[in-house]
């Protein structure tokens, strides 16, 4: 035989040390583990899932934590538990988000923090309502009871979470012995094996994902562009100066508030790198167009403008003015806003002057268009948490907003690549689903990410 083709085939041998290392990864850890900062906490939340630090045994006592990770544990699920005490090295505003960052794993992750307590998830785990809900009403049903706010979180996120329990929980010691070693061993050799071919296909996923949002913005760059230059041109259109005798400090306040939003619009575009970063730029735009409306009734002296959101049909028109009975091609008649000159043309049955933009199939009205022009809407209409998801009821892209992920970073490349609960993505998540801190007005009901909290 060859030498090459020999070498091809002899065995490979792990040195001694590195087959050490992956049994001794894969031998259970108590509860418990010493506190040293958010490392550890992840260190530790990857072998188990709870973690006290020694400082917090008063909130959840060793026998207790030790019954919440048999809990999880048997029920299999991505749920994460940390009970911290308030120091430095747990830093309020963040720590929520460094622990999931840290740990890698995609799950649901809840902290108790001194007397403080929220949670975070994955949206293809656990959707935010439901976290935001959940955290809420535990809060008010078990206030300042650590081991019981603790139980009852996961109880609920048990039954909800979507996805399996990461394998780095796994083994169990049985028996003991150099039998059990070797299998330890052995095993370890075949999940490190295994783990680098499902790494391998999570970052072919991630690439074709990547590949996909970047079409994506360059799609929307086209529309939201167009929106930047008309709404500068109606400024450019605006016979006004701030110092003309008729101005008004409030119409000052209004054309200044146009012309900032102008700007941030142009730098917030220039900034973008994801479909989901278009989002705020045409909320700015929105805000920028009511400040024009408000400025033009207070020139000409009729009533200011009712705070509504854009037209429908073409958010570039301005606040709407009323809402009017229309129905997509197929689908049911619903109320939708309009500008006053929609208004007009859907009452005497024309059609509207509709928004059209660029698709493969030729021009189209941006809520036939595809998923990708998700977040440009948004911005305008308050996404798939405002109306927009029951104005669209019955067409493609109100289909895409009518899905518990809609609006998720990662989910518009497609359920079939995202890593499900339980997996490792590392720090590839989205951080708002993780944005809580420990203060500045999570109220009970405030409807914040992770609403319900005290942090």
């Amino acid at each position: 035989m060859p030498a090459i083709a020999a070498s091809r085939l002899r065995p490979v041998t792990a040195p001694a040390g590195l087959l050490l290392a992956v049994a001794a990864a894969l031998l259970p850890l108590p509860a418990h583990a010493a506190g040293g900062g958010t490392g550890d906490v992840a260190d530790a939340l990857k072998k188990g899932p709870v973690y006290v630090d020694p400082r917090a045994t008063d909130q959840l006592p060793k026998p207790a934590a030790e019954a919440l990770a048999k809990k999880i544990k048997d029920a299999g699920k991505p749920v994460f538990v940390a009970v911290l005490p308030e120091s430095a090295e747990y830093p309020k505003s963040s720590v929520l988000k460094d622990v999931r960052s840290l740990t890698g794993i995609s799950g649901v992750y809840a902290i108790r923090l001194g007397d403080g307590f929220n949670a975070g998830a994955d949206r293809r785990v656990m959707s935010r309502n439901s976290v935001d809900n959940l955290v809420g009403a535990v809060r008010r049903s078990s206030p300042g009871n650590a081991q019981a706010e603790l139980n009852s979180f996961v109880d609920q996120a048990l039954e909800q979470a979507k996805g399996k329990a990461p394998g780095s929980w796994a083994g169990e010691g049985s028996g003991g012995g150099s039998s059990a070693a070797t299998g330890l061993l052995v095993g370890g050799g075949v999940i490190v094996a295994g783990g680098a071919g499902a790494y391998a296909l999570f970052r072919r996923a991630k690439k074709k994902r990547e590949e996909r949002e970047r079409a994506e913005l360059d799609a929307l760059r086209v529309v939201v562009d167009e929106d930047i230059t008309a709404f500068g041109e109606e400024l450019d259109r605006l016979v006004f100066s701030p110092s003309e005798p008729s101005a008004t400090d409030a119409m000052r306040e209004d054309y200044a508030r146009a012309l900032d939003a102008y700007d941030k619009a142009k730098e917030q575009m220039a900034a973008a790198t994801t479909p989901q970063d278009v989002q705020p730029v045409t909320e700015t735009l929105g805000e920028g167009r009511f400040a024009l409306a408000t400025l033009a009734a207070r020139r000409s002296g009729a009533p200011l403008p009712e705070r509504r959101v854009p037209c429908f049909f073409d958010p570039r028109h301005g606040p709407s003015t009323e809402d009017v009975q229309w129905a997509p091609m197929g689908g049911a008649p619903r109320p939708v806003p309009a500008c006053a000159a929609d208004a007009v043309r859907v009452k005497a049955g024309d059609e509207p002057d509709s928004r059209m933009v660029h698709t493969d199939n030729g021009p189209q009205p941006y809520w036939n268009a595809g998923p990708a022009y998700a977040p440009w809407a948004g911005g305008y209409f308050g996404g798939a948490g405002g109306i927009l998801g029951g104005l669209l009821v019955g067409t493609m892209l109100g289909g895409l907003l009518s899905a518990p992920s809609a609006f998720a970073a990662p989910d518009f490349a497609g359920p079939e690549n995202l890593p499900g609960g339980g997996e490792f993505t590392g720090s590839d998540f989205n951080p708002s689903d993780f944005s809580g801190g420990f203060g500045g007005g999570f109220g009970a009901d405030a409807g914040s990410d992770f609403g319900g909290g005290d942090w």
